[in-house]
């Protein structure tokens, strides 16, 4: 298994067809037949994002990625445990501020609000109560069922309820978000840079290669310092740039913490991806047919941390920190909360065994162990160290 590779991506197998959203083929029909062919990256955002129709903005609205795979804070809520203490040290080396801002984006249904404000309060920390947590979602309908879990679980009073504060003095977080943003695909043909463009033909989408549409993703490369060999296919994220920047500009004091799948650029673009790592994902299963069951499964691919760091760099945060998930982990005591568990006379067996194979989800390299976890500031003390950044700090070099 790959650095930051899902487990999930061994079990790899024949499409599961689930059908397509009609109406939103229609759209994108359409679109093509007036305009020609259409980049990925436009057919990933509205497949994706298409309101009302999209697979994070359905009609159901219902729960995206935890139908089709889990996701960290889902696995068991001691991922969200280990995260309150972090939270709770950026509190403390920001002076205290009340309230704290917890600026979640692709909160979901609050697995991880949950479990952050359940961490706090097993901690008994007083940043429970300076604690107000708000949730970026595509749908407001998502962040209305956010708040409603929230609420039942006994947190209600941790809810910004109020305007969104435009500077935040707090954390803004963003677990495997990245990895869904749009990407446009490219391939080498010759020593010259092509693009991989979706058409319409009979009665399907198709691809279709064709000149760059815009000269970023060959700048993007080359200011990477990577060369494609010929007939490498490969994706480039240019929402990111603009993700990074918009979410920076939100930043007063505190954090920025991403936690994603991901590689930095000389190992994203080299020759174990020769075929990329655009996959898609539907009830559990990992395919490659990526123009099929259109709104109705995930489009990811793996993120450039190279990008993202340089990204974060113009937008003027500081570097405080790149490492995996399980030196993460392992850095705020996740260990520790599992032998306090078990020698906790209330836990069952059952509990107990169903909290270590979670954990061992969480830092196993050949699960989500490898993850890429990075930090960046404003506004914090000079030389801050991070508690999750502690275990061994990985700095200037890919994480292997």
């Amino acid at each position: 298994m790959t650095p930051f590779e899902p487990a999930l991506r061994r079990d790899e197998g024949p499409t599961l067809d689930v059908g397509d959203e009609p109406r939103l083929v229609e759209l994108l029909r359409d679109e093509i037949r007036t305009n020609g062919p259409i980049t990925f990256a436009r057919f990933m955002e509205r497949a994706l994002y298409e309101p009302g129709l999209g697979y994070y903005t359905g009609d159901a609205a219902g729960p995206g990625r935890s139908g089709d795979f889990l996701t960290a804070p889902e696995t068991h809520p001691v991922f969200g445990w280990a995260l309150a203490r972090q939270l709770d040290e950026l509190w403390h080396l920001l002076g205290e501020p009340v309230p704290f801002v917890v600026r979640e984006h692709g909160a979901g249904s609050g697995p991880l609000a949950v479990a952050i404000l359940d961490g706090l309060a097993r901690d008994r920390s007083a940043l429970r109560d300076a604690i107000r947590y708000q949730a970026v979602e595509v749908d407001e309908r998502r962040v209305k069922a956010f708040r409603a879990r929230v609420s039942a679980v006994g947190h209600p009073d941790a809810l910004d309820r109020g305007p969104a504060p435009r500077g935040v003095v707090g954390a803004i977080l963003a677990n495997e978000v990245l990895d869904a943003l749009p990407v446009h695909r490219v391939v080498a043909r010759g020593g010259t840079l092509r693009e991989l463009y979706v058409d319409w033909s009979g009665e399907r989408f198709v691809e279709h290669e064709g000149e760059p549409s815009t000269a970023r993703l060959g700048a993007r490369l080359r200011d990477e310092d990577i060369g494609l060999p010929d007939g490498q296919r490969a994706e480039i994220s240019l929402a990111l740039d603009d993700w990074v920047a918009r979410v920076a500009a939100e930043l007063d004091r505190g954090l920025l913490l991403l936690i994603d799948y991901g590689y930095p650029a000389r190992e994203l673009y080299g020759p174990r991806h020769a075929a990329g790592t655009l996959l898609a994902y539907v009830r559990h299963r990992a395919h490659h047919d990526l123009l099929q069951n259109v709104g109705r499964q995930d489009l990811t691919a793996h993120v450039d941390l190279t990008a993202v760091e340089r990204a974060a760099e113009r937008a003027g945060l500081q570097r405080l920190g790149v490492t995996t998930q399980a030196e993460f982990l392992v850095g705020l005591g996740i260990g520790e909360l599992l032998s306090a568990i078990q020698a906790d006379p209330s836990t069952s067996i059952e509990s107990y065994l169903g909290l270590r194979s979670s954990v061992v989800r969480l830092v196993d390299p050949a699960a989500t162990g490898r993850f890429a976890v990075m930090a960046f500031g404003r506004g914090l003390p000079v030389r801050a160290r991070l508690r999750g950044f502690g275990f061994r700090l990985v700095d200037g070099a890919p994480i292997d």
